[in-house]
């Protein structure tokens, strides 16, 4: 009897990684921007102008003959006194995370950012962790309470898998298993999904107390209107007051707001925009949102500290839910929530608002960190990450 032949499957095609155009980086981002895991804003081409204080590269990588398999933008911080730097990719590489062959794509990234001085790399990878319904956590609210105490509605394994590959490559959380983290962007965001709901659905969705403050809004006069780059500094002033309010500070200038615009618009006209509510010819809240594609980001919100019985803001968020609505987009990201389900930390109100429009709860996987090889460069990481504590 003559023996089986088994045939080797076909060896892959080694990656190749390099620099790119924004032309052809938008291109790459224009054909993935589609569902809830589309590319994030942080990743196009035009956010590297937002950043101050940052150099940059857009990198590609894919077969040698071919098309492209995935993007980046890198943004590297020179560490004070030295030629080396620190490489932060936000919410990206925008790449297949399931990929089995993970070393195949990132191994050629970190290879690159080897040879051009960084000495360690934190990036965002794309996949969900662990998801939890309104419903579910509006149920187990009280106090002490916090997320990780809720069994999630729903565990991506695909985020699972991605973690602990990761892992056995050394790379690192920031901030660990906590929930908050120490990330720089939102480990737990707030996400209403559109995709195959109507407006009516959408209305159903959200919850009594917001259906009767948007309705109060609209009995009250209050007028949701776009806004322009002339309305920024009003935009501003409001924030400054809401920081003070809230006990928080972004510490971002007029300046950041104003660039963020003309660079977001410059690269593609509405990407972003400003929603303005006004009461009486006053504006009392303002709020920027973010489009690319088919995923929607309210990404900063400011309100006035008088004349909030009568609801601007609710007013302003069911327009922009609206609006999203309308361009197709298949998710409303209302960005960062804080773990506590607890009614009597402060930090809860944030969380029990948002948990009114009837979304959805998601972990990220956050972010996560690795020195490259050599000592020099670990001792560098160690001295950056103390760096950046003190700021």
């Amino acid at each position: 009897m003559s023996a089986l032949l088994v045939t080797p499957a076909p060896a892959r095609p080694a990656l190749r990684l390099g620099p790119v155009t924004p032309e052809v980086y938008r291109a790459f981002l224009a054909a993935r921007s589609t569902g809830a895991d589309g590319p994030s804003f942080l990743q196009l081409p035009s956010w590297a102008q937002v950043k101050d204080g940052w150099t940059h590269q857009l990198v590609g990588w894919g077969p040698e003959f071919g098309e492209l398999s995935g993007v980046a933008l890198v943004l590297l911080r020179a560490f004070p006194g030295t030629r080396k730097y620190f490489a932060y990719l936000p919410e990206g590489p925008v790449a297949d995370w399931a990929d089995p062959d993970l070393d195949g794509w990132l191994d050629p990234l970190l290879k690159h950012l080897r040879s051009c001085g960084v000495f360690a790399v934190r990036m965002g990878p794309g996949p969900d962790y662990r998801r939890w319904s309104a419903d579910t956590l509006k149920a187990h609210a009280g106090p002490g309470r916090r997320l990780s105490d809720v069994l999630a509605t729903e565990v991506d394994p695909l985020g699972s898998a991605v973690a602990e590959r990761l892992r056995a490559r050394g790379w690192k959380r920031c901030g660990g298993e906590s929930e908050d983290g120490a990330d720089a962007q939102p480990r737990l965001v707030y996400q209403v999904p559109l995709t195959g709901r109507s407006s009516d659905d959408l209305w159903s969705g959200l919850n009594q107390e917001w259906r009767r403050n948007i309705r109060k809004a609209r009995k009250s006069g209050v007028e949701v209107v776009v806004g322009s780059a002339a309305d920024l500094p009003e935009f501003y002033r409001l924030l400054r007051i809401t920081e003070e309010r809230d006990g928080f500070r972004l510490g971002r200038s007029l300046a950041y707001y104003e660039r963020q615009y003309a660079v977001l618009n410059a690269e593609y006209p509405g990407r972003m925009k400003l929603y303005l509510a006004r009461h009486e010819g006053e504006v009392l809240a303002a709020h920027t949102m973010v489009t690319v594609g088919r995923r929607v980001w309210y990404q900063t919100g400011a309100s006035a500290d008088h004349r909030r019985e009568v609801r601007p803001s609710n007013a302003l968020q069911w327009r922009m839910m609206l609006d999203a609505h309308a361009v197709g987009a298949d998710v409303y990201d209302m960005r960062g929530v804080p773990s506590t389900l607890d009614p009597d930390d402060r930090a809860h109100g944030l969380l029990r608002w948002k948990l009114g429009t009837g979304g959805r709860v998601v972990e990220t996987l956050g972010e996560w960190e690795i020195p490259l090889q050599g000592t020099t460069n670990h001792t560098l990481f160690r001295a950056f990450q103390a760096y950046l504590a003190r700021r």
